[in-house]
Protein backbone atom coordinates (compact mmCIF):
# COMPACT_ATOMS: atom_id res chain seq x y z
CA UNK A 1 0.00 0.00 0.00
CA UNK A 2 2.80 2.45 0.85
CA UNK A 3 4.69 1.66 -2.32
CA UNK A 4 1.63 2.88 -4.24
CA UNK A 5 2.49 6.45 -3.17
CA UNK A 6 5.62 6.46 -5.31
CA UNK A 7 3.80 7.86 -8.34
CA UNK A 8 3.03 10.97 -6.29
CA UNK A 9 6.70 11.63 -5.49
CA UNK A 10 6.86 9.55 -2.32
CA UNK A 11 9.43 6.88 -1.50
CA UNK A 12 9.00 4.15 1.11
CA UNK A 13 11.56 2.15 3.06
CA UNK A 14 10.59 -0.82 5.18
CA UNK A 15 11.89 -2.39 8.40
CA UNK A 16 14.79 -0.06 9.14
CA UNK A 17 16.87 -1.60 11.95
CA UNK A 18 17.73 0.48 14.99
CA UNK A 19 20.43 -0.43 17.52
CA UNK A 20 19.06 -2.47 20.40
CA UNK A 21 16.83 -4.66 18.24
CA UNK A 22 14.12 -2.08 17.57
CA UNK A 23 13.09 -0.96 14.10
CA UNK A 24 11.16 1.66 12.18
CA UNK A 25 8.39 -0.33 10.48
CA UNK A 26 8.06 1.98 7.47
CA UNK A 27 9.59 5.33 6.58
CA UNK A 28 7.73 7.49 4.06
CA UNK A 29 9.67 10.31 2.42
CA UNK A 30 7.91 12.69 0.08
CA UNK A 31 6.71 16.20 -0.70
CA UNK A 32 4.76 16.29 2.58
CA UNK A 33 7.80 15.42 4.70
CA UNK A 34 8.97 12.31 6.52
CA UNK A 35 6.68 9.91 8.35
CA UNK A 36 7.59 6.96 10.56
CA UNK A 37 4.67 4.56 10.09
CA UNK A 38 4.08 1.85 12.69
CA UNK A 39 1.73 -0.79 11.29
CA UNK A 40 -0.55 -2.47 13.83
CA UNK A 41 -2.44 -5.51 12.61
CA UNK A 42 -5.85 -5.49 14.31
CA UNK A 43 -7.76 -8.05 12.19
CA UNK A 44 -11.40 -7.36 13.04
CA UNK A 45 -10.60 -6.41 16.64
CA UNK A 46 -11.47 -3.18 18.42
CA UNK A 47 -8.54 -0.87 19.04
CA UNK A 48 -8.50 1.42 22.08
CA UNK A 49 -6.05 4.31 22.18
CA UNK A 50 -5.48 6.18 25.45
CA UNK A 51 -2.17 8.00 25.04
CA UNK A 52 0.38 6.41 25.49
CA UNK A 53 -1.44 3.07 25.74
CA UNK A 54 -2.90 1.04 22.86
CA UNK A 55 -4.99 -2.11 23.28
CA UNK A 56 -6.08 -4.46 20.51
CA UNK A 57 -9.08 -6.67 21.23
CA UNK A 58 -8.79 -8.38 24.60
CA UNK A 59 -5.02 -8.08 24.78
CA UNK A 60 -3.54 -5.98 27.55
CA UNK A 61 -2.80 -2.38 26.70
CA UNK A 62 0.84 -1.54 26.03
CA UNK A 63 2.71 1.79 25.74
CA UNK A 64 2.93 1.61 21.96
CA UNK A 65 2.67 5.37 21.39
CA UNK A 66 5.65 5.98 23.68
CA UNK A 67 7.70 3.48 21.65
CA UNK A 68 6.51 5.04 18.37
CA UNK A 69 7.58 8.49 19.56
CA UNK A 70 10.99 7.12 20.59
CA UNK A 71 11.48 5.42 17.21
CA UNK A 72 10.45 8.62 15.43
CA UNK A 73 12.85 10.71 17.52
CA UNK A 74 15.68 8.30 16.69
CA UNK A 75 14.84 8.51 12.97
CA UNK A 76 14.77 12.31 13.14
CA UNK A 77 18.17 12.31 14.86
CA UNK A 78 19.67 9.93 12.28
CA UNK A 79 18.32 11.86 9.30
CA UNK A 80 18.73 15.34 10.83
CA UNK A 81 15.19 16.18 9.70
CA UNK A 82 11.73 16.33 11.23
CA UNK A 83 9.99 12.95 11.15
CA UNK A 84 6.33 12.67 12.14
CA UNK A 85 4.84 9.51 13.67
CA UNK A 86 1.86 7.64 12.21
CA UNK A 87 0.05 4.65 13.72
CA UNK A 88 -1.53 2.72 10.83
CA UNK A 89 -4.25 0.28 11.89
CA UNK A 90 -4.88 -2.66 9.58
CA UNK A 91 -8.41 -4.04 9.46
CA UNK A 92 -9.77 -2.95 12.89
CA UNK A 93 -13.46 -3.50 13.61
CA UNK A 94 -13.49 -0.13 15.34
CA UNK A 95 -11.27 2.46 16.96
CA UNK A 96 -11.82 4.30 20.23
CA UNK A 97 -9.66 7.34 20.95
CA UNK A 98 -10.03 8.78 24.45
CA UNK A 99 -8.31 11.91 23.12
CA UNK A 100 -6.25 12.65 20.04
CA UNK A 101 -2.74 11.33 20.75
CA UNK A 102 -0.25 14.16 21.09
CA UNK A 103 1.64 14.55 17.82
CA UNK A 104 0.68 11.17 16.34
CA UNK A 105 -1.65 10.57 13.41
CA UNK A 106 -3.82 7.48 13.86
CA UNK A 107 -5.03 6.22 10.48
CA UNK A 108 -6.48 3.10 9.00
CA UNK A 109 -4.13 1.50 6.50
CA UNK A 110 -6.59 2.50 3.77
CA UNK A 111 -6.16 6.17 4.71
CA UNK A 112 -2.39 6.15 4.15
CA UNK A 113 -2.66 7.18 0.47
CA UNK A 114 -4.18 10.43 1.79
CA UNK A 115 -0.70 11.41 2.94
CA UNK A 116 0.14 11.84 -0.75
CA UNK A 117 -2.00 14.98 -0.78
CA UNK A 118 0.35 16.63 1.69
CA UNK A 119 2.98 18.78 0.08
CA UNK A 120 5.03 21.91 0.34
CA UNK A 121 7.64 20.57 2.78
CA UNK A 122 10.30 18.85 0.67
CA UNK A 123 11.54 19.45 -2.87
CA UNK A 124 12.21 16.42 -5.11
CA UNK A 125 15.98 16.81 -4.63
CA UNK A 126 15.51 16.79 -0.83
CA UNK A 127 13.33 13.67 -1.08
CA UNK A 128 16.04 11.91 -3.11
CA UNK A 129 18.83 12.97 -0.73
CA UNK A 130 16.93 11.87 2.40
CA UNK A 131 15.98 8.58 0.73
CA UNK A 132 19.64 7.90 -0.12
CA UNK A 133 20.68 8.73 3.46
CA UNK A 134 17.93 6.50 4.92
CA UNK A 135 18.92 3.58 2.66
CA UNK A 136 22.48 3.67 4.00
CA UNK A 137 22.66 1.25 6.95
CA UNK A 138 25.45 3.32 8.51
CA UNK A 139 22.91 6.11 9.06
CA UNK A 140 21.07 3.94 11.59
CA UNK A 141 24.16 2.78 13.52
CA UNK A 142 24.53 6.05 15.43
CA UNK A 143 21.04 6.32 16.91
Amino acid sequence: MLDGLEGAGWLALHSLPLPGGDRVHHLLIGPGGLFAVHALYARRARVRVADPMVAVGRRAAEPLLRRLRAQTDRAAYALTAEVRPVLALTDPSGVTLTAAPRGIRVLSAGDLPGLARLGGVLKPADVAALHAMARDRRTWEKV
